[in-house]
């Protein structure tokens, strides 16, 4: 037990069935400003097999700090299609190097039978193109699960200042937590220093700073925004994964 927050996977279902937005909060509360391997530890003894954890690969931060707090857990990669193949490179080095347990989630269509219906959406249409080749993928596969973590940091954009570590997500029927949502570029930088074995996808080091789907991301140039690469010279700055698009 963390302070007064249950971790017996029965009492937290319990608890969740009763009602989950007071239990969401409550653990906001008890875990805002946690280490995260204490986060990701509570969620690991609370849900069990029922935890899963979903990363980008680009620094591969979570996924490291998962294999020491709850060794085994799923990792989720949402394979576009559409991904860099030093991306692809990056999730077969985690799969090998890190006990967990990843997962490639696919859409529906390949790239062909996609493009052969839709087109090019990810030029005409990115936002349609995100929701069929993200969005659907990761609802499906996040379906058997009733806890989810993800990468998402504060200080990544305006949109996820107010990012809250354990939040109850009602579309989904999970909880949602974000185990290093107050780090900073420098806490990551930090971490990857005290552990040289975390792996990183090789494009941070050639001026990519968020790395997304390849026909819609770009390297920063020096003084732009770390997330000014992704979807260049549109209004879009999200994929829909965690906001509505």
């Amino acid at each position: 037990m963390i302070g007064s927050l249950i971790s017996r996977p029965e009492d937290v279902a319990a608890a969740l069935d009763a009602d989950p937005v007071a239990f969401a909060a409550h653990a906001n509360q008890v875990l805002e400003g946690a280490d995260p391997l204490t986060v990701l530890g509570w969620a690991g003894r609370a849900f069990g097999k029922s935890f899963v954890v979903t990363a980008a690969m680009g620094d591969t931060v979570l996924a490291h700090l998962t294999s020491r707090a709850v060794p085994g857990t799923d990792v989720l990669f949402v394979d576009t299609g559409y991904h860099f193949a030093e991306t692809i490179g990056t999730v077969k080095a985690v799969e090998a190097s890190y006990p967990v347990r990843m997962l490639s989630i696919t859409p529906k269509q390949s790239v062909a039978d996609h493009e052969a219906e839709w087109g090019k959406l990810h030029e005409t249409d990115p936002d349609r193109c995100c929701a069929l080749r993200k969005v659907e993928p990761l609802n499906r596969a996040l379906a058997g699960y009733r806890a989810w973590a993800t990468g998402l940091r504060r200080d990544d954009s305006p949109e996820r200042a107010d990012t809250p570590t354990v939040q109850w997500v009602e579309k989904r029927g999970m909880l949602k937590l974000a185990p290093i949502a107050t780090w900073t570029d420098d806490d990551v930088a930090a971490y990857a220093d005290a552990h040289p074995d975390m792996l990183t996808n090789p494009l941070l080091q050639v001026g990519y700073t968020s790395v997304g789907c390849a026909p819609c991301t770009r390297a920063v140039q020096p003084g732009e925004d770390a997330r000014a690469g992704r979807w260049a010279g549109r209004a879009k700055t999200e994929c829909g994964i965690h906001y509505a698009i």
